[in-house]
């Protein structure tokens, strides 16, 4: 079993679950099939009840489209939405004061995108106590037995995508070895951080230990390569101390492994400014303006994600929820948030780079607009 805790609308519920369970199946221990049983609540409530949706800070296009997805489908489904953001300077006491409300208000299903995993199970139990399911988004949410159910990407995977599309492009430019590479991860706060930093050094770290691939810097911890608070500014400084202390004069960096497209283009912004060749990064989150870098031939690669049917997801959850079922979940033993393992329902990944944009965005308008 993995314990991810320590470390750290376009798609029809059918086609989703089935290409969850053939892409997640063969990669992770545990997984069982579709319309596993879990610990959820089933006992139904009105059609018109609240629901409410608690989302971190807008410091992404994802989330920004998150929030106006729930808001639109959950009317459309007949509920009553709470949609809410946290602010970008106390993220964790927004949080949960706007959980503590939610549950006030007698919401029966509260939806959370964690700003801090560690820091919601008090609310959580609240919530819980009063009589709401709770769904982790995106998220998984540390230290209580009160989650419900976890809705979520196969982050794990994600890491190993993204690892995966750095040495291909390493080795598409640099045929043979050994390449230098600094590694980032996400913010420490946030338990998906550790999650795809374990995921891309399952890849990695054999080559480091065969030195294949060479860290320059020599900063292979996942504490060592946070980036606080997801800021694009905080992983361009560390861009820039890693090419003032380690890559002077001649010294090629080949690689860098980018948790997210935010953080990628911050490290390109910084490698260009040091006058530095652009080595490969990875991405993640299909945000336009890396798109546009993937296409114009600069950031190498990201992660396909898509919001919609994530959202999609949640509220077929709760859904399935207000109508006395079971919420439909795949994994049942993965993820384990130091008190339960999660009942969870994983969406597959997909990993795009210039050579496969347009197949991968081809139900995308927006983005398949920039492939052409």
């Amino acid at each position: 079993m993995r314990k991810y805790f320590a470390k750290s609308v376009a798609v029809s519920a059918a086609a989703l679950l089935a290409l969850t369970v053939s892409a997640c199946g063969s990669e992770r221990e545990g997984t069982t099939p579709s319309g596993g049983s879990s610990g959820g609540a089933t006992g139904g409530f009105a059609a018109d009840s609240l629901i409410g949706v608690a989302l971190p800070a807008k410091t992404s296009e994802n989330w920004v489209l998150a929030g106006d997805l729930f808001t639109k489908g959950l009317a459309d489904a007949g509920f009553k939405a709470d949609v809410q953001y946290a602010g970008a300077s106390t993220t964790v006491a927004d949080q949960q004061n706007q959980i503590t409300a939610m549950t006030t208000k007698q919401a029966k299903v509260i939806i959370i995108g964690a700003t801090d995993a560690a820091q919601l199970s008090a609310q959580v139990d609240a919530a819980h106590a009063a009589g709401a399911v709770v769904i982790a988004y995106d998220r998984l949410i540390k230290g209580t037995a009160n989650v419900d159910y976890y809705v979520a990407f196969d982050n794990f995977k994600v890491g190993e995508l993204q690892a995966q599309a750095l040495l291909e492009g390493m080795k598409a430019k640099k045929p043979a070895g050994p390449y230098t590479i600094e590694l980032f991860s996400g913010s420490s706060d946030d338990n998906n951080s550790g999650v795809f930093f374990d995921g891309a050094m399952s890849v990695l770290q054999p080559l480091i230990d065969s030195k294949e691939i060479v860290v320059g810097s020599g900063q292979t911890a996942v504490n060592q390569t946070a980036t606080d608070g997801w800021k694009a500014e905080n992983a361009q400084r560390r861009m820039d101390a890693l090419l003032t202390s380690t890559y002077t004069g001649d010294k090629t960096l080949d690689g860098v492994l980018s948790p997210n497209d935010t953080l990628a283009r911050a490290i390109i912004t910084s490698i260009k400014g040091a006058g530095k060749p652009i080595p490969v990064v990875t991405g993640q989150d299909s945000e336009v303006e890396s798109v546009k870098s993937i296409m114009a031939g600069e950031q190498y690669s990201t992660i396909n994600k898509d919001t919609r049917n994530l959202v999609k997801a949640s509220i077929d959850m709760a859904k399935a929820l207000q109508q006395g079922q079971t919420p439909q979940v795949n994994d049942t033993k993965s993820y384990n948030n130091g008190v339960k393992v999660v009942p969870s329902y994983l969406l597959p990944p997909v990993i795009v780079t210039k050579a496969n944009a347009a197949e991968a965005y081809a139900n995308d308008p927006t983005l398949s607009a920039l492939t052409k």
